[in-house]
């Protein structure tokens, strides 16, 4: 009797998927190929011995030597594909930039985590206040047409209250004026025109952004700065609840030694209007250089909201009432850590820096 050619295809089947699974890398592989799948591998030499078989015996024989072919090449191809992500993670890795690590004259520095700015730590500060108050906060867009930042705001063309704002001008071609918003009282109007259109008066909102003015830096005032502003509209408010929201505010946020007092101001969207002052919380009103001596420093401007106001937007003066108040950001981070210089905000001097971290 005749010995198969096939009697040991399971056991050579076995070694060729152990050789497989040895290999280590994509060019092990490629030099193994040849050896475990082609024409002179042993399964293409048991394919040739097949001629010498009975027809029945050399059908039955190809079958199974065509199944052992199949395990072989779906063992490779899998192996394949393991050692070519195995190969593209390692050169992902060997590509990857380390940006914490800096080198400077071959000493390698470790670059620190970053946090957010004073200023921004300031800003959520003053949400969660007047949040706790049971105001919404709300967000405006920094590019204003000049209907949203001046003329529904009381304050038309040429009038000579645009003085006190020197404006950015933004030429976009367009054939209305476009500006650098330089206040927050734009988001005011949106607001309010949003309410109207959607029936959802009363508003109690306040509405932090960045601002910008063609100011001359000082230990004071920036070109680019931030406000947040509040905007109450109800019926029956009066003065005295504004002045009791500011209050309310100051002692809150800046402590119960810290007082706030209004003085007669004007701003053409509030009547009457009034500027807001607190204790300088550097001296602790005994005067110095920040307060100008006088132990106060003016924090913002607010009023009643003028009826013009209420008119270009729709909203019925008669039934309708409301204040508005707003103030700067910077200016409250520099009142509430003691900060002599505003400047020191934008200077990014990591000194500075590591102290409020």
């Amino acid at each position: 009797m005749t010995t198969s050619p096939l009697a040991s295809l399971a056991e050579q089947t076995s070694e060729l998927l152990t050789t497989i699974e040895g290999l280590t890398s994509l060019e092990a592989l490629r030099e193994a190929e040849a050896s475990l799948t082609g024409k002179r591998s042993v399964l293409s030499n048991l394919q040739k011995s097949l001629g010498a078989l009975e027809p029945e015996e050399r059908k039955a024989a190809g079958a199974q030597l065509q199944e052992a072919r199949r395990v072989v090449e779906s063992a490779l191809e899998e192996r394949r594909a393991l050692l070519l992500q195995s190969a593209r993670l390692a050169s992902l890795e060997a590509d990857r930039l380390d940006l914490g690590d800096v080198v400077v004259n071959d000493v390698h520095w470790r670059l620190s985590i970053g946090h957010p700015g004073l200023v921004a730590l300031t800003q959520r500060e003053l949400e969660d206040v007047f949040v706790g108050m049971g105001f919404t906060v709300a967000d405006g867009p920094e590019v204003e047409s000049d209907w949203f930042n001046f003329e529904a705001l009381n304050i038309p063309p040429a009038h000579p209250a645009r003085g006190m704002w020197d404006t950015f001008y933004v030429d976009l071609g367009e054939p209305e004026t476009v500006v650098l918003r330089t206040h927050t009282s734009p988001t005011q109007i949106h607001l309010m025109e949003q309410a109207v259109a959607t029936d959802t008066l009363p508003i109690h909102s306040v509405m932090p952004g960045r601002c910008y003015r063609r100011d001359t830096p000082d230990a004071r005032h920036l070109m680019g700065f931030h406000q947040i502003e509040g905007l109450v509209v109800d019926r029956g408010i009066s003065f005295g609840d504004l002045a009791g929201v500011i209050e309310t505010f100051t002692r809150a946020y800046f402590g119960p030694d810290i007082a706030s007092r209004l003085r007669p101001g004007y701003f053409p969207f509030t009547e009457p209007s009034a500027e807001f002052e607190v204790t300088c919380t550097i001296c602790r009103g005994e005067g110095c250089r920040t307060c100008s001596f006088t132990g106060w420093i003016e924090l913002g401007g607010c009023g009643m909201l003028d009826p013009a106001v209420l008119d270009a937007v729709g909203i019925d003066g008669d039934e309708w009432s409301g204040f508005a108040f707003g103030f700067g950001i910077d200016r409250c981070a520099q009142m509430r850590h003691q900060l002599d210089d505003m400047r020191a905000l934008i200077e990014n001097d990591t000194r500075f820096l590591e102290q409020l971290s």
